[in-house]
């Protein structure tokens, strides 16, 4: 009897187009149809695919001050906008992650968004059109004052709000080839929000509560807003959900109840409500800060911790993703293929964790705490990984020395992330950015004026992390047809797959090169090796004497019971890989491995 244990709509249909790529195949390229609603991405396994098959990488930064009173990203007070994004496209950031409030997104779903002031935003055009000076000559428009000019109105003084400020941003952010998405950081608007352990409980500055609810409706409204825009590719439900477990129902938990401080089951409720107006957003959940360790039969969420043998797991706020294991998130129809955990990372300059109480490395730091909290989820092929938070300070020790361990487990890993923060304001992690300049004499087409100061040394340790081409250092963007940044460094997925990715590759999986025929090689082989039979051809469900991936089209529709496929005895020998003597989605993906050169030919024998 067949078993009708199907693969992901994202990849079942990748397969029955023929575009299907595994850690970066590309089988099939084929152009995007146009600008506007083709760089959507979805998931399959550990990895992120956009609509062609083709593997992507999210390597970005946050950029935080929506979620703050000012409503405003910081540092626009100092700079124009234009200029950041800009040279932070030209930097090789392909992705921001917007941190923001439930109180501002409530707030422009009420058609009441605040005005943008003057302590978050220095913005004018002076004067706003041409003058007479009085003295036969014209005053240019934009001579006295020429910063953030779009965010005033016509008058050149007076402030927009915040919501068609952030339309803006996303604009520019498209015109750069920068892709976003949004992260409930607090219930409420608070320059200190995010210490606040749940998503639901707290009052906004008119006295209104932010309920669970309220919540949802006010992310479902923003995906309604933007579904037509793919430069907001999805949604961070909620900054570190936390709380220690004897907290109880104050600290947010992960299991299979349906208490409203239950963050799985919260997250399960609003990524669904998401989907069923975008189902093309990518959908990032976090973890929380503690899960039951099972120490001692019949210890509970809620009961008093001991000195030893505690019934609770530590991480970092949002860190801990233990709870995936044992209850993953399941979503409606195809809603897991939208699905990309995130976790935060940090190192000792934050909190000098137990795990740092040694010469650590990457073996240890995974023994100790990456593996069983986050890592597993990517290794076992379960879902994404987005390391929404990681960075920190410079100081020649234990903490950069974390940050270039993560930085090189992450970029061997396909690990996507997003790096806390350009912002120089962070207390504990400081920025990417030093400080600025500005003036309106240096305006030109190319820039209003803003000289931006990097923390060089830090970017040199972030800029490795990056997508990027493995020999000309050309950073790959995510929209098909906009490069990333106008200085020529950047490339657009089109530009890279085409022209690239099967000549000198890129950095994703510590560095990989596709061959003309579509499998991937490693920068130092010329050549592909064909597989050699062992007593069965395994994984040749269609017996055409090679293992391709035509075989694992077969084998999508065989298990979803297609009657114009025939498959022999012999076929369906070949077929069966892990053992278990049926023929289902475990086969495929185990000779998807096989293709993408996780496993040998001897590995894929079952």
């Amino acid at each position: 009897m067949r078993i009708k244990k199907l693969l992901s709509l994202g990849l079942a249909t990748a397969m029955a187009a023929g575009v299907f790529t595994a850690a970066g195949i590309n089988l099939q390229l084929q152009p995007a149809a146009s600008d506007t609603g083709d760089d959507w991405l979805h998931a399959v396994g550990s990895r992120l695919y956009d609509m062609n098959g083709n593997e992507v990488w999210l390597t970005g930064a946050n950029w935080f001050g929506l979620n703050c009173s000012e409503r405003c990203p910081h540092y626009l007070w100092s700079a124009d906008c234009d200029d950041l994004l800009r040279e932070v496209a030209d930097r090789g950031i392909n992705v921001i992650r917007f941190p923001i409030s439930s109180e501002c997104l409530i707030e422009w779903m009420n058609g009441e968004p605040k005005q943008l002031t003057g302590g978050g935003m220095q913005a004018a055009y002076n004067p706003p059109t041409d003058m007479d000076d009085g003295n036969g000559g014209i005053v240019k428009a934009g001579t006295y004052g020429s910063i953030n000019k779009e965010f005033v109105e016509s008058d050149g003084k007076t402030y927009i709000d915040t919501e068609r400020a952030f339309d803006i941003i996303l604009g520019k952010c498209k015109k750069y080839g920068i892709k976003a998405f949004l992260d409930v950081h607090s219930p409420h608007a608070d320059n200190s929000g995010h210490v606040y352990n749940l998503w639901y409980g707290k009052e906004m500055a008119d006295g209104t509560m932010v309920t669970t609810q309220l919540w949802i409706d006010s992310l479902v409204w923003a995906a309604e807003k933007y579904k037509n825009d793919d430069t907001l590719l999805g949604f961070d439900l909620q900054n570190e959900p936390h709380g220690k477990g004897q907290e109880g129902s104050a600290a947010a938990k992960w299991d299979d109840s349906t208490d409203e401080n239950n963050w799985a089951y919260a997250a399960t409720q609003c990524a669904n409500a998401i989907l069923e107006v975008n189902p093309h957003a990518l959908i990032f959940i976090e973890g929380v800060e503690q899960t039951l360790s099972g120490a001692m039969a019949g210890d509970y969420w809620g009961m008093p911790d001991r000195q030893t043998n505690s019934p609770y797991i530590p991480a970092w706020w949002g860190g801990n993703l233990r709870g995936v294991r044992d209850y993953p998130i399941q979503l409606n129809g195809s809603g897991n293929s939208q699905i990309v955990y995130s976790p935060h990372d940090y190192g000792p300059s934050v909190y000098d964790q137990t795990w740092f109480a040694k010469d650590f490395t990457t073996q240890t730091l995974l023994d100790d705490y990456w593996y069983d909290t986050w890592a597993y989820i990517n290794q076992e092929e379960i879902a994404p990984l987005l390391i929404g938070e990681w960075g920190g300070h410079m100081d020649g020790a234990k903490n950069q020395k974390w940050m270039e361990l993560l930085r090189d487990y992450m970029i061997n890993n396909h690990i996507n992330h997003t790096f806390w923060c350009l912002n120089t304001n962070s207390g504990d992690t400081g920025g990417l950015w030093s400080s600025f300049s500005y003036s309106i004499n240096n305006v030109s087409d190319t820039s209003n004026g803003t000289t931006i100061f990097w923390e060089e040394d830090k970017y040199a340790l972030f800029e490795k992390s990056l997508w990027q081409t493995l020999e000309t250092g050309k950073y790959i963007g995510l929209d098909h047809q906009i490069p990333l940044g106008i200085n020529g460094t950047g490339l657009s997925l089109n530009e890279f797959y085409a022209d690239y990715a099967a000549t000198e590759g890129s950095n994703l999986d510590g560095g990989t090169v596709l061959s003309q025929s579509g499998s991937i090689v490693t920068p130092s082989q010329t050549t592909t090796t064909e597989s050699t039979p062992l007593d069965l051809n395994y994984g040749d469900i269609n017996e055409d004497g090679k293992v391709s991936i035509n075989d694992v089209i077969v084998y999508n529709r065989y298990i979803a019971e297609d009657t114009t496929v025939t498959v022999t005895a012999k076929g369906l020998e070949n077929a069966e890989v892990t053992g278990d003597t049926v023929v289902n989605s475990d086969d495929a993906v185990k000779v998807l491995r096989y293709l993408a050169s996780f496993i040998t030919y001897e590995e894929l024998a079952p």
